[in-house]
This record gives structure tokens, sequence and C-alpha cells, in this order.
């Protein structure tokens, strides 16, 4: 049985998040998202919030499930014995820093690989910092996350 682990902030979920989650659900049994409890960063949406948007916006698909982790994801994957580790890709850039992470998580742990999915053309300018500065200007959003997601990050920027 494959077990992956996609892990992020997920602060909120996108389209884009959704897209990489759809898809690499296919190639696995089991996929975890893995919702990182990040102290350093001041976010949004709670662990808990984070984690009920992302258990609405895949509650078809079955073989996902979702979690939340602190510390090392490798640490996180051997727990979950996960032998993946799902990340997507927008830009050069990013391959650039998710290559730096990917061998230095396969140093500490060789038993885990990495695989990067390339994000559709659609989302690939797509991230949760753009979400949130188009939130706190009253833009429409509903074009890059789900009605669901929208409602919570209006209710959030209202208070």
């Amino acid at each position: 049985m494959s077990t992956a682990i996609y892990p992020g902030s997920f602060d909120p979920v996108t389209l884009g998040h959704q897209d990489i989650i759809y898809r690499s659900s296919k190639m696995v049994d089991c996929l975890i998202v893995g919702v990182l409890n990040n102290s350093s960063k001041k976010p949004l949406f709670t662990v808990e919030e984070r984690m009920d948007m992302l258990r609405e916006v895949t509650k078809d698909l079955p073989n996902v499930l979702i979690e939340s982790f602190d510390g090392l994801l490798v640490d996180f994957a051997k727990q979950r014995k996960a032998n993946i580790i799902v990340r997507g890709l927008r830009a050069i850039a990013d391959f650039e820093y998710e290559l730096q992470i990917a061998q230095t998580n396969r140093s500490i742990c060789p038993e885990v690989d990495t695989i990067f999915l390339s994000t559709s053309l659609d989302y690939s300018f797509l991230s949760s910092s753009i979400v949130k500065e188009i939130a706190c200007y009253g833009g429409r959003l509903d074009q890059f996350v789900a009605p669901y997601v929208e409602k919570k990050i209006q209710s959030k920027w209202r208070k």
C-alpha cells in the first residue's frame, strides 16, 4: 500500500492546492494532507480551521486524510508510514527551493522520496498569500478558492 503526504500551510487552501490533491490522490492508495503547525508564522486561520476547509473540499476523495503536524516532515512521514512526499511546483524558483528541501529530506530519511507535480496552468500564479491580499481589499475570490473557503475568508475579514 502506497501512502503519500502532501504537506503545506494551506492558509487558506486554494484551487491550486486542490488540483495537486486531486491529481496525487489518484497515484497512491492513501494521501495524507499534512497541515503544518508552524509557530514561526502568523496564519490567518487556525490549524483546526484549515483542516476543516480541507476536509470540506476533499470530502469526495475517500483515500484522502487530513492531519496536522509540527516538527520535521520526514518524522511525520515515518510516523504515518508514508514513503512519498508530494510537492507542487508553480515556477522555476519553486523548483530550486523544493529540490533543496527534497534533497535534505532524502539525506535525513533515505526511504522517503519526493515527487513534484507541476501546477495546472490555470493556477500557476496562485498562492495563499495572493488570495489573502485580494480578500483584504474586498476582491472576488471565486476563481481562486472553493465557495466554502471563500465564505470562511470573507467571514474572517469581516471580524
